[in-house]
């Protein structure tokens, strides 16, 4: 598996426009909450089925954002 140096996320306003949040999705098969993220646009191909799904019940558009890596940080 390569290393991941960028990220990809749906991202959906949410009430005010200038409050984002990642989109997630509720799967009993994942066990729970999954959010709407990727390392490569195959994964974020995936998701648009379920973008759009939530997208028309919530009545609001998304966007997919992509993230860089700056720099990697270590904990512990």
């Amino acid at each position: 598996m390569p290393k991941i140096t960028e990220l990809f996320a749906y991202v959906m306003a949410d009430k005010d426009e200038d409050d984002e949040g990642v989109v997630v999705f509720y799967s009993p098969q994942a066990g729970g909450w999954v959010p709407m993220v990727g390392a490569d646009m195959d994964r974020m191909k995936s998701l648009k089925k379920e973008a759009d799904r939530i997208s028309a019940e919530v009545g609001k558009p998304y966007k997919i954002l992509k993230f860089k890596l700056v720099e990697e940080i270590r904990i512990g």
